[in-house]
């Protein structure tokens, strides 16, 4: 993703980004692949794709790339086609997406490329939807994606290096490579798939500038097969830094037809083609920030100037979709004290809002596209808006205390990380016993990131990275006190120099009262299948204030979005029919929760809650419209 450093933190910077095309003719991928009835369909139809001196050519005649990113992770599955349909619709004929290392490899040597993962699949897809593809599979991805998309156990490995030549990184990139390219590069144009070109590393430029580690990435990527058009892509002050030559360089966050020509130039032979792989429509969120729009009108003049250069282009995001499950990542200002992560909602003020549904941006930016139609090739019609609706309160009177659901502990004198435990997101409870009486100052060093504190079961406080918060002082009652600390992973930071520093839970010491506390019980809580909670009526809550698992059955007619409306609550997370939709924090800006209807049932429902501050909380109401931009301070929660 975009690696403005530290002036991506700065809005304003944005109004400044543009976007790319040209009005050469844009055609459609040949026919895919159909799958078999009775007999074999026909033979793929494969194409050549070349680059000429300042345009792409397919089979050797001009193509202008209209191209919008979309990620097959944050849309549900049952809602693809729906969303490639749209891109049609707003003038597309292109589609880009990374391919995420963390979902397809969760741990050493376990692929997965099924269900919602499955991208082979999603890039089919476009091609039946008419559209060619842009694949990312770089390792690195940044995308404000859990560690850059990057497996977190590769942190268990000592001394393993990321995006280096460091010789356990490489095995491991390597066997990832090999497993992706078995999947996709089959889909490559030249052998009747839709996958036009292949990006090696993703702006590299912005982390370093070791040309031979990008030549190995190169190697790399052929050796898995992929045998295509290979490419780089860096933001406007970093292209010569990462760009590996021989390869074509694609400019990162401009509209400014004469910049892209002379950095391309310069770094590709004095000639192009010209290709923006990343212009940003708007930007991200994250918690404890005021949500970012910014209006279309910003945007056309610089889409109109690409497309009339003739140049190619990949908004980023054209959807963003849902950041769901614990995969969201996080960024820093100036050091990892500064810590910023990221909301689960990543509509991005996109052309497509989180729903798939068409916004003004996407109707001014069709208007713009339009106009560079091959004579003869009217847009599709929009597809009209999906429909979204509010559901009867739900009452989660079915409840259990966390503290009560524990699994077996791993024991151990100092804390152990998530790392050290062999979990990847989620919770860690860590657990010991102190000698009470008095009031004593709680410090924990380098918690990452969110700590909710209890004594005998009872909450006593919170700390956050965000806030800089490492010491709480702690009332003991007299005799011996049971010490909890429940640490959430907030999300892995996904972009910098601290990629290498990124290990979560409590990373050093705890100490009380200037003593450190040893002798811990660590239980992992990963909560990565929805928790079971059965048997705790509504009273099972009654003198607890820990953490809460709360859940209900809830009837549905019709299959329809809605919005979990999340501003009664505190901090937690949802499951929806045992499906992840996300966090909530009632710091916002992000105050709901988008349940796709995709994801509901007719007749029965099952949701559930774990709730991190109110567990007296039972009543949840749902909205026909997302809230993203409330922000609450903390005193008000």
């Amino acid at each position: 993703m975009r690696t403005l450093r530290l002036s991506k933190h700065l809005p304003h910077l944005l109004l400044a980004a543009g976007l790319l095309g040209s009005a050469s003719a844009a055609g459609a991928p040949g026919p895919a692949p159909r799958r078999a009835a009775t007999k074999p369909g026909p033979p793929a139809v494969r194409h050549t794709f070349a680059l000429g001196k300042d345009q792409f050519l397919l089979d050797g005649k001009p193509l202008q790339m209209i191209s919008g990113e979309l990620h097959y992770p944050r849309i549900p599955r049952e809602a693809w086609r729906a969303r490639l349909k749209m891109a049609k619709a707003m003038g597309l004929n292109t589609i880009g997406t990374y391919v995420f290392w963390n979902v397809h490899e969760p741990q050493p040597g376990q692929y997965d490329f099924t269900g919602n993962n499955d991208v082979a699949a999603f890039v089919k897809m476009a091609q039946e939807e008419g559209l060619w593809v842009i694949l990312r599979p770089s390792p690195y991805v940044c995308a404000e994606w859990e560690f850059g998309g990057y497996p977190y156990w590769l942190q268990t490995v000592p001394g393993l290096k990321v995006r280096s030549q460091e010789p356990q990184y490489v095995a491991a990139y390597t066997r990832y490579l090999q497993a992706v390219g078995k999947q996709l590069a089959p889909l490559q144009v030249g052998k009747g798939g839709p996958v036009l070109m292949v990006q090696v590393e993703n702006e590299y430029g912005s982390y370093g500038a070791d040309k031979e580690y990008l030549a190995l990435n190169k190697k790399l990527f052929e050796q898995a097969g992929f045998d295509g058009l290979l490419y780089t892509c860096d933001p406007v002050k970093d292209v010569a830094a990462g760009h590996l030559p021989g390869l074509l360089p694609a400019v990162n966050g401009t509209d400014k037809p004469s910049q892209i020509r002379q950095l391309v130039n310069a770094n590709h032979g004095g000639q192009g083609p010209y290709y923006v792989a990343e212009w940003y429509p708007a930007w991200f969120d994250w918690w404890g920030a005021p949500h970012h729009t910014v209006p279309a009108a910003r945007y056309t003049p610089g889409l109109d100037s690409v497309l009339r250069a003739g140049m190619s282009i990949n908004m980023y995001m054209f959807h963003g979709g849902t950041t769901r499950g614990f995969m969201n990542g996080a960024n820093f200002k100036g050091d990892t004290s500064h810590y910023e992560p990221q909301v689960s909602s990543y509509d991005y003020d996109a052309p497509l809002d989180e729903a798939g549904n068409a916004t003004a941006k996407f109707r001014a930016f069709r208007d713009v596209i339009a106009k560079y139609r091959p004579k003869g090739q009217p847009l599709p019609p929009v597809p009209a808006a999906k429909p979204s609706a509010v559901l009867p309160p739900m009452q989660l009177t079915q409840s259990a205390a966390l503290l009560g659901r524990l699994p077996a502990p791993v024991a151990s004198q100092k804390p152990l990380t998530f790392e050290n435990l062999k979990q990847a997101y989620g919770f860690v409870l860590y657990r010991t016993k102190v000698a009470g009486g008095g009031s004593k100052m709680l410090k924990i060093k380098d918690l990452r990131d969110y700590a909710v504190v209890m004594v005998n079961g009872q909450r006593v406080g919170t700390l956050d990275r965000r806030e800089r918060q490492d010491s709480l002082l702690v009332a003991l009652p007299a005799g011996q006190v049971q010490l909890d600390i429940l640490v959430e992973n907030l999300g892995r930071v996904n972009f910098g120099e601290y990629l290498l520093q990124n290990t979560k839970g409590i990373t050093k010491t705890v100490s009380l009262g200037g003593q450190e506390l040893t002798g811990w019980q660590q239980y992992g809580l990963p909560f990565d299948r929805a928790p079971a909670v059965a048997g705790g009526g509504a009273g099972a809550l009654a003198a607890t204030s820990g953490p809460a698992l709360r859940t209900a059955i809830f009837a549905v007619a019709t299959p329809t979005d809605t919005y979990l409306d999340m501003r009664p609550w505190g901090k937690g997370v949802v499951w929806v029919n045992g499906h992840n939709l996300g966090r909530y924090w009632a710091i916002g800006p992000q105050q709901t929760l988008y349940v796709p209807a995709e994801w509901l049932r007719k007749g029965t429902n099952t949701i559930t809650v774990l709730e991190l501050l109110k567990p007296q909380q039972t009543k949840l109401t749902t909205l026909d419209h997302p809230i993203l931009s409330e922000l609450r301070a903390l005193g008000a929660l």
